[in-house]
This record gives C-alpha cells, sequence and structure tokens, in this order.
C-alpha cells in the first residue's frame, strides 16, 4: 500500500480522536456536574457507550462511505485534505472555545474533496436528503421532545420528597448519559468507520464498498 493511504488512515485516527476529544464528553457533563456519577465512572461509562455503540448496525457508516459522494469521484490525495481540514478546524475550533461539530465538518470536507475533484455531479442527492432530514428531525423532537418530556416529569415528581427526587433523577440522568453515549458511538463512530472503509477502496485493498467487522 502506497504511502498516500497511511497518512489518510492516520489523519482518520486523528479525526476520531478530535472527535472523542470535542464530543463525547458531552454524553457525560451533566451527570459529573451534578455528582450523580464520579468522573472516573463517567469516563468508564463514556467509553463503554460509545464502543457498544459504533457496533450498533452499519447504516450509517454505508451512507458515509457511498452516498455523500460518489467514490469514483475522488481520490486518496483529496480525501486526506479534506480530513487535514477537519483535523485543524476541530482543534484550532476547541482551543479558542468555539462550538463545532465534526460531523458538518466531515460531511463538508466530502462534499469539498468531491467538488474539487469532479464537479458538482460527484454530490449524490440520496446522502444528502438524508442529512438534511436529519438535521430537520433532531432538532425539531430534541425541542418537543426535551419539553414534553420535563413538563412530564414535573408533574409525576410533584410532591415527592427532595431525597426521592435525588435518587431517582440521578438514576435517570445516569441512563440518559448511557443513551447519549451509545448514539454518539452509533452515530458519529460509523461515521468515521465508514470513512476508512472507503479509504480501502480507494486504495484497492477492498473491490468494493463493504464495512469489515475489524474495521
Amino acid at each position: 500500500m502506497a504511502i498516500p493511504f497511511y497518512f489518510v488512515a492516520l489523519l482518520i485516527l486523528a479525526a476520531e480522536f478530535v472527535n472523542g476529544w470535542t464530543d463525547a464528553p458531552n454524553a457525560i457533563a451533566t451527570v459529573v456536574a451534578t455528582k450523580a456519577l464520579k468522573p472516573r465512572a463517567a469516563v468508564v461509562l463514556a467509553v463503554t457507550g460509545n464502543m457498544l455503540g459504533a457496533f450498533y448496525g452499519r447504516a450509517v457508516a454505508q451512507t458515509i462511505g457511498t452516498e455523500i459522494v460518489r467514490p469514483e469521484a475522488i481520490n486518496l490525495v483529496t480525501l486526506g485534505a479534506a480530513l487535514l481540514g477537519i483535523v485543524v478546524w476541530a482543534t484550532a475550533a476547541s482551543w479558542f472555545g468555539v462550538p463545532t461539530s465534526e460531523s458538518h465538518a466531515l460531511l463538508a470536507g466530502l462534499a469539498g474533496a468531491g467538488l474539487a475533484t469532479a464537479g458538482p455531479a460527484a454530490l449524490l442527492l440520496s446522502g444528502w436528503k438524508k442529512v438534511f432530514l436529519g438535521l430537520v428531525i433532531s432538532v425539531l423532537f430534541g425541542a418537543v421532545g426535551g419539553f414534553g418530556l420535563v413538563w412530564m416529569l414535573k408533574l409525576l415528581s410533584m410532591g415527592w420528597p427532595p431525597a426521592k427526587k435525588d435518587r431517582i433523577f440521578n438514576l435517570l440522568q445516569i441512563v440518559a448519559a448511557g443513551g447519549m453515549a451509545f448514539s454518539h458511538g452509533s452515530n458519529d463512530g460509523q461515521k468515521f468507520i465508514g470513512l476508512f472503509t472507503l479509504t480501502l477502496v480507494l486504495a484497492g485493498v477492498l473491490p468494493v464498498f463493504q464495512v469489515q467487522p475489524w474495521v
């Protein structure tokens, strides 16, 4: 395998590291701040949830690897440039305290790589529909669901003694943190799995895009 392959693989690992460094702690920030869990236990919860989530299905990896840009429209050089941009941008944003998303950077990087190599024809509408649909649904569901859940919990806990509230809500926070860590792994983790599989295809290691268990 040529040097570009190893360089791109290293950049994928770097991008995944930055993603875990900046995004993964979001799942456990609340349980640590409220002392529902000690920091070390919270980190174990985040690691476990993310690892399990990454093995949950392959749909996101498939979308990233085959439905955002045409694989034949990009190469290892342009993909490496896109990944380098992700790593530099995410690191700089974190350093200056600017909220950012590696998922958005990843999609923008793939789109830029495709546009630079083959123009607008490189972009696949089917995958971008999923991206925009996911953005709309997540915002609406998060806002409406969050409001409704808080309202319901207020009604249910009305009249509970403080000790009971602390015990139950601490437990619910831990469950929610575990769920967030799992969903982060099943989404963000799979994105980079899909990207690495795409790299294997571009390098000629795999004949077709098919996520391997060892990836």
